[in-house]
């Protein structure tokens, strides 16, 4: 399957502005369907905050926690002088050509703080969400959680019912202070035309945890990740996971990078991957620069079309003896001996079929809070019919 590689100036930066909603409700039936599809609750039951940003415009900001900030980035920056410090540390702006673009075609983008000690109670949700056809979206994100502090995010990116090409465009730095956690997960779901171009990095102090889990079960014409994650703090703790299907004409490029430089860092990446006739590249790489650091890599891949092609790198770096590191990968189709065991109990072929690639989907992530893991199972459960 070959690809045009785009760029970003294929794609047009200005779109009209959206005004501010008070009420999400306001939104039309469609929108708010789309949003729901990736984890945006448009009622805001349990959540703690709410960020929205239609093409160029933040549309809804806010918390109802005390102690956590939710704004866009153009307004934290005249509030705030200091944030100028965090600003492109984690995410080089020269990094390549689409953070240089970005870097001079800012339009917004979230701007999210816990402060010390504070743990949410809920999620908080964001959404950035393309309604302009033919739009380059180019926004940065900043999240901060201080010290001892918690808190987990939904995020969700999407087009909506009119648009069928754009290129997104999203940078995003996360620094997660000592003791602190964050568990962040996203969910995409785009028009089938769209380029997607992630460019996101996270650095961990001592004692921290960040959770990553990301969702892509919908067909995109390019998806493009390769996050970062920088375990710089004794004990620092990472685990990323992420669950892609990928159909026809679709090319999916992602992975996770994690350097481990302090004792006792822990880091774990894990894959699983559908085709249903398009292409994944599921990359992972594991870096170990001290002693007493372990890490585990592990990618599964199952093939649903003789037209799919999954490719699975998995790479693991020991700079120092002591370094605990390991990594599996597998890639195959269903044995039909299963789906025969499963025929044999009353289930049609396709149904059979379904179940099989549900559980293999299903993955259960180690310390995500319900209200998370049950998003994800929605995530999958609502795409079975469009990729089976």
């Amino acid at each position: 399957m070959t690809k045009r590689n785009f760029k970003p100036q294929d794609f047009t930066t200005e779109a009209p502005k959206h005004a501010y909603l008070k009420d999400l409700g306001s939104l039309d039936d469609l929108d708010r369907k789309r949003l729901l599809q990736i984890g945006v609750d448009i009622n805001t039951q349990d959540r703690i905050g709410t960020f929205l940003q239609i093409d160029h415009s933040v549309v809804h900001s806010g918390s109802q926690q005390k102690g956590l900030e939710v704004m866009g980035t153009a307004k934290a920056l005249e509030k705030y002088d200091w944030l100028q410090n965090y600003l492109w540390r984690a995410v080089p702006r020269d990094l390549d050509e689409y953070t240089k673009y970005v870097a001079a075609h800012v339009q917004q983008g979230y701007f999210i703080r816990v402060m010390p000690g504070v743990k949410a109670t809920y999620p908080l949700q964001a959404c950035l969400y393309l309604d302009k056809d033919g739009l380059a979206q180019c926004i940065h994100n900043i999240v901060i959680v201080e010290e001892g502090a918690e808190l987990n995010i939904i995020n969700g990116c999407a087009t909506s019912h009119k648009v069928h090409t754009g290129m997104h465009l999203g940078i995003s730095e996360f620094y997660v202070k000592k003791n602190a956690k964050l568990t962040f997960t996203m969910i995409h779901n785009w028009a089938e035309e769209m380029q997607v171009r992630p460019r996101s990095a996270t650095v961990v102090e001592e004692g921290g945890v960040f959770l990553s889990n990301f969702v892509c079960m919908h067909q995109v014409d390019m998806l493009q990740m390769f996050p970062v994650i920088t375990l710089n703090g004794n004990g620092a703790v990472a685990r990323s996971h992420s669950v892609l299907v990928a159909p026809p004409n679709t090319h999916m490029d992602t992975g996770t990078r994690v350097f481990l430089r302090a004792p006792q860092a822990k880091a774990e990446i894990i894959s699983r991957a559908v085709t249903t006739g398009g292409e994944v590249i599921s990359r992972g790489h594991l870096i170990g620069t001290e002693a007493q650091v372990k890490a585990h890599l592990e990618c599964h891949g199952l093939l649903l079309s003789p037209r799919g092609l999954i490719h699975a790198v998995p790479e693991l770096e020991a700079h120092v003896a002591g370094a605990e590191m390991s990594h599996e990968a597998a890639v195959g189709k269903i044995a039909p001996e299963e789906i025969e065991y499963l025929m044999a109990r009353g289930l049609d072929e396709e149904t059979a079929t379904s179940t099989i690639v549900r559980g293999f989907l299903n993955v259960r992530i180690e310390g995500l809070p319900q209200e998370l893991q049950q998003e994800i199972d929605k995530a999958i459960e609502a795409s079975q019919e469009s990729f089976m």
